[in-house]
């Protein structure tokens, strides 16, 4: 039996040109992350992230925080969908970056109308594979993992693979997952048991490493 770490990434840069950075919040949260894995004395045998910078510079954080040489294997099928290409779906034109509680709603209210959509087969978000091909992407790193690991696994994406991840084994429907999706927080941790033939949830969207007053301002969604 092995025990899967999913991790999302740290906290990005919403509403920036490029959304694939990490904010210094962001790093702060993923080298937490590693110091808490260092105090609880959790090592791993492997690791995976996608391709993605935010990705990439949150597993090198945790790394620092543990202190840890640990190389992952880039897996593209833990790549994020496109947000503003799902949006764009059901949106004619450029959205301004929210600058307020409603236009905040507004944006997430698109993106979840988009991704139903998407998931559900009636639109196709320009330079996005297939909603059914985005989950093989998920589903293939899973496999590869129970296939060719037993011990404790660290896996560092984003909200949708790892939303995507937990409604696969729950076989939930595409709202559900969709909810899942965005309630994940920046640097949570979902586990799963897994054996050769399953992965199992055991937690879901949790911060350990941020559970003292000093981090309540630490926790963030996007």
């Amino acid at each position: 039996m092995g025990t899967l770490y999913l991790v999302r990434h740290g906290q990005a840069s919403f509403g920036a040109d490029d959304y694939d950075v990490l904010s210094p919040l962001g790093h702060q949260q993923a080298v937490r992350l590693g110091e808490y894995f260092k105090t609880r004395g959790v090592t791993f045998d492997a690791a995976m992230t996608g391709t993605l910078q935010r990705q990439i510079s949150t597993f090198e954080g945790i790394c620092k925080g543990m202190a840890s040489p640990l190389q992952a294997l880039q897996w593209p099928g833990l790549n994020e969908y496109d947000s503003h290409a799902v949006i764009a779906t059901v949106h004619a034109g450029k959205l301004e970056k929210p600058d307020s509680p409603e236009q905040y709603r507004h944006h997430f209210r698109l993106l979840k109308d988009g991704l139903k959509q998407w998931m559900d087969g009636v639109v196709s978000p320009h330079g996005m594979p297939s909603y059914g091909d985005f989950v093989l992407g998920v589903t293939g790193a899973l496999d590869h993992i129970r296939k060719t690991h037993s011990g404790n696994v660290l896996l560092v994406s984003s909200g949708g693979p790892i939303s995507t991840a937990v409604g696969h084994i729950l076989d939930c429907s595409p709202e559900a997952t969709i909810e899942l999706n965005l309630r994940i927080r920046n640097a949570s941790v979902t586990e799963f048991a897994f054996n050769p033939k399953r992965h199992m949830l055991v937690t879901y969207n949790t911060l350990p490493h941020l559970d003292a007053p000093e981090f309540k301002d630490w926790v963030t969604y996007a």
